[in-house]
């Protein structure tokens, strides 16, 4: 048996039994002293006196023991690391208070979970009655990157400053369609006296793929990457070097709460403005309209990659000159959402995960196949939507690499536009998989997938005993 300090549940149980410490010591047939040891943390717990407390009071040793220590420390940590609290619980307070005091760590893990139900039940109330955006604004993004993440959202992906500057930057440099990297090369040497080398500059463990010297006024480039990942590199260095001001403004209009938030919404708006740059606004709408939105064949024609060609086709909002309204989103196995933007007000799930009927998942199935599907909202308004995964490797034989999946939909009336209708009925109703936003949003209660009860729904007795039990199976 390891060392355990349990003074404060010793002194509980004493309160509890309303004994003096003479009183339990004497029961326990220990010295007052040795109680008093005990009960300071001066002393560690013994067997000899945890069989006493059994004879003595009846109690179940495990009152005692630390078997739930660690999982008590996992509910606390996760309770308490909002940013919003202000403050890092380092582990050893955690486990001090899971050890000492596990009622007071219990409650406040209690606490926790209401605050986050209520907040869940506000969104998903909210999202039913059609004012998702009134309640994103309420209720504070848990971190940073999700706080930058709706900034982004919030402006319908698109930046008319960042994409016109870019466009006008890539004129002047007259870049070719698909091989940007000598005209921006070319630009960094002559106005900022920037060579660019590529170097074996990333690290296996952490992953850089540019590093900026300005001693030296060198960008090093890692040779892993491909030329359009090279030439977006180059793209965001450009943005920090010739659009200070304008990322300052933006970040600075845009309200976000903390430091993190910022410094994250500064890199974001400088990759958009590398997006833009090597995929000019007028020439990539052009393009995508006579090849009828195909993404690998964009992909060929302006040496990008898959999702790229997505991210961008997500942003073509320019009054006068739009593209199609294109959602966007990236997901891991997991169900974890690391991109999301949208041109248009389809309502990602923000409560209780998405729909588990819609392709992006299933996609995880057919890797690097291309996956079609008409899904139908409860609302009646049917999307298009393809999804595909791409992956990221980091290294040479056993090194962990990233897979995701990538989906790009549109409402279906823009399906004839786009090359991906091809053997899709869009006038039939009966062909659309019916999906939802997330199941406690969903009103769908007849669906096979539904994982949880809607929020404000009743259900009979029947159903939540079959459907919703912790050990429901299925036959």
């Amino acid at each position: 048996m390891k060392k355990s300090f349990m003074g404060v549940r010793l002194k509980r149980l004493r309160d509890e039994r309303q004994l003096t410490q003479a009183a339990l010591a004497g029961r326990l047939g220990i010295s007052l002293s040795y109680l008093n040891q005990l009960e300071n943390n001066q002393r560690p717990l013994t067997v000899p006196v945890l069989l006493a407390l059994n004879a003595a009071f009846g109690l179940d040793v495990q009152m005692f023991a630390e078997d739930d220590e660690a999982r008590l420390i996992s509910d606390l940590r996760e309770a308490l690391s909002d940013p919003a609290l202000g403050e890092t619980i380092a582990t050893a307070e955690l486990r001090e208070l899971a050890l000492n005091m596990p009622a007071v760590g219990r409650v406040l893990v209690g606490l926790n979970q209401k605050y986050r139900r209520a907040l869940e039940q506000t969104a998903a109330l909210a999202a039913r009655l059609g004012e998702d955006r009134q309640a994103e604004a309420t209720i504070l993004p848990s971190t940073p990157f999700e706080e930058v993440r709706d900034f982004f959202y919030a402006q319908h992906n698109y930046f008319p400053v960042l994409d016109e500057a870019a466009e006008a930057m890539g004129a002047r440099m007259q870049q070719r369609v698909g091989q940007p990297m000598p005209a921006l090369q070319t630009y960094l040497t002559q106005h900022h006296g920037i060579s660019v080398v590529i170097d074996a500059v990333d690290d296996l463990a952490s992953g850089t793929q540019r590093r900026f010297d300005p001693r030296t006024r060198t960008i090093y480039l890692s040779p892993r990457l491909r030329p359009g990942q090279q030439a977006f590199q180059l793209g965001t260095q450009i943005a920090m070097l010739a659009l200070d001001s304008e990322l300052r403004d933006l970040v600075d209009k845009a309200g976000l709460t903390s430091n993190d938030a910022r410094g994250l919404a500064r890199i974001g708006l400088a990759n958009y403005f590398a997006s833009a740059l090597i995929l000019p606004y007028t020439q990539f709408l052009e393009a995508a309209e006579q090849r009828r939105y195909d993404i690998d064949l964009l992909g060929h024609q302006f040496g990008v990659g898959f999702e790229t060609v997505c991210h961008r086709l997500s942003t073509l909002q320019r009054p006068g000159a739009r593209g199609i309204s294109f959602f966007f989103i990236r997901v891991d196995r997991a169900g974890n959402i690391s991109k999301r933007q949208s041109a248009t007000d389809f309502h990602f799930s923000r409560v209780g995960g998405t729909c588990p009927l819609w392709n992006v998942y299933e996609a995880f199935a057919s890797p690097g196949r291309i996956l079609t599907q008409l899904a139908r909202m409860p609302d009646e308004r049917t999307y298009l939507w393809i999804a595909r995964t791409v992956s990221h490797g980091r290294g040479g034989y056993g090194a962990p690499g990233k897979s995701f999946a990538v989906a790009l939909g549109c409402d279906v009336r823009h399906a004839e536009r786009i090359v991906y209708s091809q053997g899709l009925d869009t006038t039939d109703p009966s062909s659309a998989t019916p999906i939802g936003v997330g199941c406690k949003v969903c009103e769908r209660l007849a669906c096979p997938q539904r994982a949880f009860p809607a929020v404000g729904r009743d259900l009979t007795i029947d159903d939540t005993r079959t459907r919703f039990a912790p050990y429901a199976t299925s036959m």
